[in-house]
């Protein structure tokens, strides 16, 4: 591995037109603008069977002409032939860590969608001096988040996380307009559920959540506190009914789950997720309530976004109409078609370059993916002091192995 330690990235190998122009065109994905310079050596981990390759963080690179997949690493034969076909990579390894060691990436997609391999792989990574795109929940604790970032810092290295809601242009113009227009006015609460389906509760909370508490800061900053509460079979959760998640996500309680955190000013925060009888994923997003008015929105680079301009929030007696922000701005139709992950990746994708060529953060970088993990186990903290807790924790470990 001391090869792979001591190499460290040329700026000349690095992309010399950084700066991104995207044109948001209707029939696919936004056009760079920008020198075409010396391209990344991009390698790829998955896991067939145990996370995959997350939400198409293994094909984002066949979209980035500034890259090329030198290798792909998955312990499952048969998952490890399809990926390598796919992404035409060259080379293929059991062992990504031999991988790594082998083919000295400049950059690796942490593809894989379980969590309790995260942390090894971001360190192995580390070590190697790779940056880094990884699938979101960033891990299963904070002490994990911790090492992983301290590890990055180490090398000076990045890791883009993937919240592909932070990177719509909706959202941006969204997020413009309630900051320097006054959109919204004061922003009082931020409402935000998970999908509340057959995973309503803990897993909503750890897997889906994730998004909620990312677009809660995306708009409010970083809350102060929090205070919650964790319920299973309308009674409070004890360690009795702390459970091992799926997919390698770490301690789970409850199925039902409410928390209050305190931002800035006035501004409150609320998250709830409880198994539904009706209407599961329908109200996965969140919500704003200004003084002027209503924003709501749905996740992911496209998403549905729609305010309207009434402080009573009663937009039904006062006849005040619902006005769309789509990626072309306020009042103007969606042009752009792809709703997937595919656009959001390609866009986290070209940030990180260009944050590694700036030596600057991703516009959703470690630190965010930190935050939203924060603010999800924080619910279990306060539930576990049946009290608010302040924000940043001082207990790094995982609040459910302390009840």
């Amino acid at each position: 591995m001391t090869d792979c330690i001591e190499r460290s990235i040329s700026r000349r190998e690095l992309l010399r037109g950084a700066a991104v122009g995207l044109t948001a065109v209707s029939a696919g994905l936004p056009s760079l603008s920008g020198v075409q310079s010396t391209q990344y050596r991009v390698a790829v981990i998955g896991r067939t069977g145990r996370g995959n390759y997350g939400h198409g963080l293994d094909v984002v690179w066949n979209d980035v002409s500034q890259t090329q997949v030198v290798a792909v690493a998955d312990e499952d034969a048969e998952g490890r032939a399809a990926a390598a076909k796919r992404l035409n990579a060259p080379n293929a390894y059991a062992d990504y860590r031999r991988m790594l060691e082998k083919e000295r990436p400049q950059i690796v997609s942490v593809a894989p969608r379980w969590l309790d391999c995260h942390h090894d792989m971001v360190l192995a990574c580390a070590e190697c001096g790779c940056h880094v795109f990884l699938e979101k929940p960033m891990c299963r604790s904070l002490a994990q988040a911790d090492a992983m970032i301290a590890a990055m810092e180490k090398r000076n290295l990045k890791l883009a996380i993937a919240h592909q809601s932070r990177y719509s242009p909706a959202l941006a113009h969204a997020k413009k307009a309630i900051a320097e227009a006054g959109l919204l006015g004061d922003i009082v609460e931020l409402r935000g559920r998970g999908k509340e389906d057959r995973r309503g509760g803990g897993e909503d909370l750890m897997v889906l959540g994730t998004h909620v508490m990312d677009l809660m800061r995306f708009f409010a900053g970083d809350p102060q506190w929090c205070f919650a509460q964790v319920r299973a079979d309308r009674r409070s959760v004890t360690k009795g009914d702390v459970r091992e998640g799926a997919e390698g996500i770490g301690p789970l309680a409850g199925d039902e789950i409410h928390a209050t955190y305190g931002f800035d000013a006035a501004t409150m925060g609320y998250f709830s997720t409880h198994r539904a009888a009706h209407g599961a994923a329908k109200r996965f997003g969140l919500q704003i309530y200004g003084t002027k008015g209503i924003l709501t929105t749905t996740t992911g680079a496209v998403p549905d976004v729609w305010f309207v301009e009434d402080p009573a929030w009663q937009p039904g007696r006062s006849k005040a109409p619902w006005r769309q922000i789509s990626s072309a701005g306020i009042g103007k139709p969606e042009p752009l078609s792809d709703r997937g992950h595919r656009l959001g990746n390609r866009l986290i994708a070209l940030d990180l370059i260009r944050a590694i060529e700036t030596n600057t953060q991703p516009n959703g970088s470690m630190y965010d993916g930190r935050a939203a993990l924060e603010m999800i186990l924080a619910v279990y903290e306060s539930h576990r002091l049946k009290a608010p807790v302040e924000l940043p924790l001082q207990n790094r470990k995982h609040p459910l192995t302390l009840l």
